[in-house]
């Protein structure tokens, strides 16, 4: 409704088209989230994409995706909760460590991984839809990060909360509120609780650390590192 009030997509005219993007099952609500502009062409005409080679590539995607999730997530998972569901006076610094690094990539591989089988399943029938991660661990700052991670979201995010808020074409303060309100509503997207509040308000707050000096810092940092 608000593409067809932007006029960025038309009013749709058959119920059908309209229903096969409502009920298409490998379009996610966790990710990728597919806005209906972005695959409304394949709707009405897949034959470029409903090649047998497409299909093959969707199969393969869709076993590594499946790989990511039963083979690795769900082991790190384990270790995760055998950590997790320890007395805080067990924990030592090894297991904290081990616990947290398991986690990471159990999320990680869980999430990817069932993002990968949606665009698997997807091609098989014949859609091409929007890449989710972008090995987003190698990334150098938290902005980087957000560019890499959950991508479809952070994409609908900007779309609809950031720029409708003025985005960058406003003042340093304002910019600054921008992107705390978004990453708090982000927060509250991954659940209603205050454990995703605080979650959002830390990168949030992050961001905006790294446009007042944490970059430059970066820059610094990856200096030293870097070969003569």
């Amino acid at each position: 409704m608000v593409d067809v009030y932007r006029g960025i997509h038309k009013p749709l005219k058959n119920f059908w088209h309209y229903q096969t993007y409502i009920i298409f099952f490998p379009k996610l609500i966790a990710g990728p989230i597919v806005r209906y502009h972005d695959i409304a062409g394949q709707i009405t005409n897949r034959e470029k994409n409903y090649t047998t080679d497409i299909k093959l590539s969707g199969f393969f995607t869709f076993c590594f995706g499946l790989a990511k999730k039963v083979i690795i997530a769900n082991t790190l998972g384990m270790q995760a909760d055998a950590v997790f569901k320890l007395d805080a006076s067990e924990i030592d610094t090894a297991a904290a460590w081990v616990g947290a690094i398991a986690y990471t990539f159990q999320i990680y591989f869980d999430f990817s991984g069932y993002s990968d089988m949606a665009i698997g399943l997807g091609k098989i029938c014949g859609f091409k839809l929007p890449e989710n991660f972008k090995n987003p661990y190698l990334s150098f700052s938290i902005t980087e990060f957000w560019r890499r991670w959950h991508i479809t979201l952070g994409t609908w995010m900007k779309n609809y909360l950031y720029i409708p808020m003025g985005g960058n074409k406003v003042s340093s303060n304002k910019l600054y509120r921008n992107l705390v309100v978004v990453f708090l509503l982000s927060g509250l997207w991954h659940g209603a609780s205050w454990n995703f509040v605080l979650w959002g308000a830390f990168h949030g707050t992050f961001l905006v650390l790294e446009r007042l000096f944490l970059e430059d810092a970066y820059k610094k940092c990856i200096k030293l590192f870097q070969p003569a």
